[in-house]
């Protein structure tokens, strides 16, 4: 199920974004936060982002294509964005699934904090590469 952000189905448990309410609201620690962080630089980078839940609950924000997900574990909070590799990152965000020929993730760990204006560029670069691909 996916709802847009803001929508009127935001809130509603069964809706995407509802369901990603819940899991921050589950959380309730640093992993939470940041969680929630993410989420409204996504919001604020994006305002017509799509979000949905896919995977066992992992959140993604999709426009045009899947820009990211927002995965939690026990010690990371980890943003892989589903075609990093071909994006600039020129204030070298990417710190994680370097290797790959498609994604890139950004491993975020507690008490470290968020570079926001890079991050909010890197997700414009990521619509813009997936709306290059519809036209």
């Amino acid at each position: 199920m996916q709802g847009r952000a803001g929508s009127r189905e935001e809130g509603d448990a069964g809706s995407a974004s509802g369901q990603i309410d819940a899991k921050i609201r589950e959380l309730s620690d640093w992993r939470g936060e940041i969680l929630t962080q993410i989420r409204a630089l996504i919001r604020q980078a994006e305002p017509e982002v799509v979000e949905e839940v896919k995977w066992r609950g992992v959140p993604v924000w999709s426009l045009a294509g899947i820009i990211c997900t927002g995965e939690t574990y026990r010690q990371t909070v980890k943003m892989t964005f589903a075609r990093g590799a071909a994006l600039d990152d020129p204030a070298r965000l990417f710190n994680a699934s370097l290797e790959g020929n498609t994604r890139r993730a950004i491993d975020i760990h507690e008490g470290e904090t968020l570079d926001e204006a890079a991050l909010m560029a890197l997700i414009r670069a990521a619509v813009a590469l997936n709306r290059s691909k519809h036209q």
